[in-house]
């Protein structure tokens, strides 16, 4: 029995919608995902189409609509206690992330999502694909040998239910690893990657299979591109295999790239320069320095090596930057480790005290008092902003309190996301919000305000809490300036607020 069978309802309908978004087909299946949704009562049912509907809109690319996706299908999931839907849910978070660029959230889900995967029980064919999603992830942000890792699991879980091994060959993966090791110079490297992938094809080729996944023809195809581009014929025809593959951005993308490479494989570098610049193409696909990378080979091919040799620092610098978000990153990690040890080491200075509230997650008003008056024990300045929710009292009265809650926790996650480094956001009281801007002035405090309008904007009110619009009044000051302390700041920002816009003075 498959995991879907223990469902209590619609289970050919979600069976049905999953075998879409297997063969590439996101959206005909979000329709029906949609249609379960609308009268489906039992919680596990609603929660796993939640999870493959966040994955429709991730494989579709639109990314507007992720962060309210994201929350419906994680508070649905909190209230399921199954491995295997936490990791599929996670496995998806991380993909949206990286869409999002936001590589620190998106390690996260990544941990969380492999550790819910090994607690799964018993393993059958959605098992098999939740592990296949993680190592999707894994590849999209760049932890190659992690993804090559849990596609292998994916295909032994697989193999045990009798899928074929064809079905989770997921060429992406290491067409991804192949592009990056031509990103930091190393195109040897790069090639006998792609000759691999090359030899696998020409080996399902000749064993006849054919259960594979529609998915994955645009990466076999890129990658029989790629490497005409660098000048190696190769056995198999590029351009056959680019075509069909799903309505998704990747193979829409892989597929543009792909005609890119055939065209300077052909000799004709000024047709495939008009190509690239005709069609942008996403960056998360292959990494943003791929366009770049593509544009030195036909420079170089073309003869302006100097347009070639300025092209390929352009793609070695998008490549490092990646690198160090998640130098970045790690430095962040070990300093929060360091933090809990010392909590860890000194209870008696913070057992008494609860510092995090615990709906959002984000510190509670007795954190920000400490967080600021060490900063002002050290003589810094900070701009500090007040923000109330508009609209948050008919919320309740309309939809009642869970819809609340969650309208709380998505506008944690707004004030989260448009944070710059090292800023400080808290949940203060109800549904006030402080945000603290270390050092800011008033140039640096409009264009946060500016960011989280923008970000506030964009989120998809109407499907969380229909015909209650949602909005943010915020107001400025400054603590640390003219001895003002945390108190009469906080007082002077809420006397300020105003519906989020660009603000052009603080008070």
């Amino acid at each position: 029995m498959s995991w879907l069978d223990q469902l209590a309802e619609h289970v050919e309908e979600l069976r049905r919608a999953g075998r879409l978004q297997q063969n590439g087909r996101s959206a005909e299946a979000l329709p029906i995902l949609d249609a379960v949704l609308a009268v489906a009562a039992d919680p596990t049912t609603r929660a796993y189409a939640l999870v493959q509907r966040f994955g429709a809109l991730i494989n579709l690319g639109r990314i507007a609509e992720l962060a309210t996706a994201m929350t419906l299908a994680e508070n649905a999931v909190r209230e399921i206690p199954d491995a295997y839907l936490r990791g599929q849910m996670h496995a998806f978070a991380a993909l949206g992330a990286h869409l999002e660029r936001n590589l620190d959230r998106g390690v996260t889900h990544l941990v969380q999502a492999s550790r819910a995967l090994a607690a799964v029980r018993e393993n059958d064919s959605e098992t098999a694909w939740g592990w296949h999603d993680l190592a999707m992830a894994y590849s999209y942000l760049g932890f190659h040998g992690h993804a090559l890792t849990a596609i292998e699991q994916a295909r032994q879980v697989g193999a045990a239910v009798g899928l074929a091994s064809e079905i989770f060959a997921a060429p992406g993966i290491r067409l991804r690893n192949a592009v990056s090791l031509d990103h930091q110079g190393d195109t040897d490297g790069c090639l006998r990657v792609l000759r691999d992938i090359d030899a696998e094809l020409t080996r399902y080729v000749a064993i006849g299979a054919d259960q594979m996944r529609p998915g994955s023809r645009a990466a076999y195809g890129y990658s029989l591109a790629r490497r005409a581009a660098l000048g190696e014929e190769t056995e198999a025809d590029a351009a056959s295999w680019l075509t069909g593959g799903g309505d998704s951005v990747r193979t829409r993308d892989l597929q543009h790239l792909g005609h890119v490479c055939l065209a300077m494989a052909a000799g004709r570098p000024a047709q495939a320069l008009s190509m690239l610049d005709s069609v942008p193409v996403s960056a998360e696909i292959l990494g943003a320095a791929e366009p770049a990378r593509l544009r030195s080979i036909c420079h170089a091919a073309a003869g302006d090596h100097a347009a070639a040799h300025a092209a390929d620092r352009h793609a070695f610098r998008l490549a490092a930057q990646r690198i160090d978000r998640l130098r970045d990153g790690y430095l962040d990690g070990v300093a929060a480790r360091l933090d809990a040890q010392e909590t860890q080491r000194d209870p008696s200075r913070y057992g008494d005290e609860t510092l995090t509230d615990p709906l959002t997650g984000l510190p509670n008003r007795r954190q920000l008092e400490r967080y600021v008056a060490q900063m002002l024990a050290r003589g810094e300045r900070a701009a500090i902003g007040v923000c109330d929710l508009i609209g948050f009292t008919e919320v309740n009265a309309r939809h009642g309190r869970h819809c609340g809650d969650l309208v709380l926790q998505r506008i944690a996650g707004v004030l989260n996301r448009v944070m710059r480094r090292g800023d400080f956001v808290a949940r203060f009281a109800g549904d006030e919000f402080v945000v603290v801007l270390p050092g800011a002035g008033t140039a640096q405090a409009a264009e946060v305000s500016r960011r989280i309008t923008a970000a506030t904007n964009a989120e998809n009110w109407q499907i969380l809490v229909p015909g209650t619009p949602i909005s943010l009044a915020a107001g400025w000051s400054e603590v640390g300036t003219n001895g003002r302390t945390l108190s009469a700041a906080l007082a002077a920002a809420a006397a300020s607020r105003l519906p989020t816009r660009p603000l052009s003075e603080m008070t």
